[in-house]
């Protein structure tokens, strides 16, 4: 098991002050973090949907890479300029209406520039994910 480099306190105090674009709404939770995985909780909304009622591509995109970028600071530490480089998305089912969305990262490999990993994005209670995501992420010399 990894150990965190950051706790999910120290991830929320760091991500108001750093990215507050994406974290300071008060519409993601970080529910836990340990340095090898995730859980991030998305407040259902409705400006999340697409018409039709489903849950926007890009309303998942970006949780899926800010779920990235979470379990990556809880290995690393607080190292704000780690980008995405690829992030690979395949939608597999429709979310349930009105429920949160939940993003489950872990990193598959850590390395001294490059981390991989994979989100599961899940709707609501239902075990079964919505979208199955694979991201790398550059983490520049510290």
């Amino acid at each position: 098991m990894a150990t965190a480099k950051m706790s999910v306190a120290e991830l929320e105090a760091f991500l108001r002050h750093e990215f507050p674009q994406a974290f300071s709404g008060g519409d993601i939770a970080i529910e836990s973090a340990d340095g090898g995985s995730c859980l991030l909780r998305q407040r259902y909304h409705e400006r999340m949907l697409r018409p039709g009622g489903t849950i926007s591509g890009p309303t998942l995109m970006a949780l899926a890479d800010f779920a990235m970028y979470v379990v990556l600071l809880s290995a690393i530490g607080p190292v704000g300029l780690a980008v995405t480089t690829s992030l690979n998305i395949n939608f597999l089912r429709k979310g349930q209406p009105e429920q949160d969305v939940l993003a489950a990262a872990k990193l598959l490999k850590l390395g001294k520039r490059l981390a991989v990993g994979e989100v599961n994005l899940l709707s609501g209670s239902s075990p079964d994910p919505i979208a199955h995501v694979t991201a790398t992420y550059s983490i520049p010399n510290t």
